[in-house]
C-alpha cells in the first residue's frame, strides 16, 4: 500500500537541482530526450508554482521541479507527451498517474517503462512527486509543509492545463495509481467529483476502516517515518475522524457514480514475504468490499483479480489505458 520496492526516493528529497544536475535527476531513458525543438513552448510559473529546474525538449518526456509553499522541499513532475504533440496542434486528454509510497516522480518511467506502454496513444501522462504523504494534507508535520493534496489539485492540475494543450474539463481527465497512488486516485476522484471521469486503482486500498483501520494505521506509520518527521496524515493516537471519512472510498460510494472505474489486485501474494502478504491481502479484501458496495448501489465498474502479489502489472495497465481512452474525450 505504501512502499514500492527498488526505487530510491533520494532525488525527490533534494531541495533544489539546477542545470545538468536537474537533467540527470530525471533518470530519463535513452531516446526519451532529444534535441530542443522550436515547437516546444516553454512552460511558465503560476498557481503557486515557481519553476526552479526543467528539461523541455522536442521529445516526449518533459521534466519540471517547483518551489511551492505547499511543500517544504521542491517537488518535481514528469509530463509524458503523446507522439507528435509538438507539431500536431491537437488538444489531448490527460492521465494523472500517481506513484506508491517510498517512491518519486520517476517511478513509472524508470521501473515501469511508461514511455513504451503509452507509445502511439493520444494522451498526456502527468507523473508528480508525492513522497509517502498519502495524497493528503497531514494533520501534523515536524518538517515543514507537506500539503500534497493542495500541490496536486489546487496547483499542479491548473498549471498543467495552462501550459499544455489539454481539455480542461471533466471528460478530459483521468486519474490512476499504484499502491498508495491507487488510494490517492480513488480519494481524489471522490473528493473532487467534477475533476476526473475515469479512476483506476492498481493494487490500491479502497477501504480505510476495515480490520480496525489497518490502512489508516499504515498511512500514519509510513508517513511519519518517510515524509512527516514523526507527524501523521490522520492523527495519532486519536484520528481526525472527519478526515478519515472524507478520504475513505467506502464512505463516498455515491461520488463514483457516472465514472469509469477500474480496480486490480493480486490473489496470491508471497506467503513468506510479510510485506507482500500484508499489503496485497489488505488490498484484495478492501477492493472486494468496495466492489460490493458499488454493486449494491448499481454503479458499474471493471475489476481484475489475477495471480501474484503487490506489484504494478503492465498488462493490466495496457488494458486499463484502452478503457480510459474509450471514456475520455478524444484528442483533436
Amino acid at each position: 500500500m505504501s512502499h514500492d520496492r527498488n526505487v530510491s526516493p533520494t532525488v525527490s528529497r533534494r531541495r533544489l537541482l539546477t542545470g545538468a544536475a536537474a537533467v540527470a535527476a530525471t533518470g530519463a531513458l535513452a531516446g526519451a530526450f532529444t534535441a530542443p525543438s522550436a515547437a516546444s513552448a516553454a512552460a511558465v510559473d503560476g498557481y503557486g508554482l515557481r519553476i526552479v529546474a526543467r528539461n523541455e525538449n522536442g521529445g516526449r518526456l518533459q521534466y519540471y521541479r517547483f518551489a511551492t509553499d505547499a511543500i517544504e522541499w521542491d517537488p518535481a513532475v514528469n509530463v509524458l507527451l503523446p507522439d507528435g504533440y509538438h507539431t500536431s496542434g491537437k488538444r489531448y486528454p490527460v492521465l494523472y498517474l500517481l506513484h506508491g509510497g517510498n517512491a518519486d516522480f520517476r517511478t513509472f518511467h524508470l521501473q515501469d517503462n511508461i514511455i513504451n506502454l503509452t507509445a502511439g496513444r493520444e494522451i498526456i501522462v502527468v507523473m508528480p512527486d508525492a513522497s509517502t504523504g498519502w495524497y493528503s494534507n497531514p494533520v501534523s508535520t515536524n518538517v515543514g509543509p507537506r500539503d500534497w493534496e493542495t500541490f496536486h489539485i489546487a496547483q499542479l492540475l491548473p498549471w498543467i492545463e495552462a501550459n499544455f494543450r489539454t481539455f480542461p474539463e471533466y471528460n478530459g481527465r483521468a486519474v490512476a495509481g499504484f499502491s498508495m497512488g491507487g488510494f490517492g486516485a480513488l480519494k481524489y476522484t471522490a473528493k473532487y467529483y467534477g475533476h476526473f471521469c475515469s479512476v483506476s486503482a492498481h493494487s490500491g486500498p479502497a477501504s480505510l476502516r476495515r480490520d480496525f483501520g489497518l490502512v489508516v494505521h499504515w498511512a500514519n506509520v509510513t508517513s511519519a517515518a518517510l515524509d512527516l518527521g514523526g507527524g501523521t496524515v490522520y492523527g495519532a493516537p486519536l484520528w481526525d475522524e472527519a478526515r478519515v471519512s472524507a478520504d475513505n472510498p467506502m464512505e463516498r460510494i455515491e461520488s463514483y457514480r457516472n465514472k469509469r472505474i477500474f480496480l486490480a489486485a493480486g490473489t496470491s501474494p508471497d506467503p513468506v514475504n510479510w510485506f507482500d502478504s500484508v499489503n496485497e491481502g489488505q488490498v484484495l479484501a478492501g477492493q472486494r468490499e468496495f466492489r460490493g458496495a458499488l454493486s449494491r448501489a448499481g454503479i458499474p465498474h471493471e475489476w481484475r483479480e489475477v495471480p501474484g502479489g503487490h506489484y504494478f502489472r503492465h498488462e493490466l495497465f495496457v488494458q486499463d489505458l484502452a478503457g480510459m481512452l474509450g471514456r475520455l474525450r478524444r484528442a483533436g
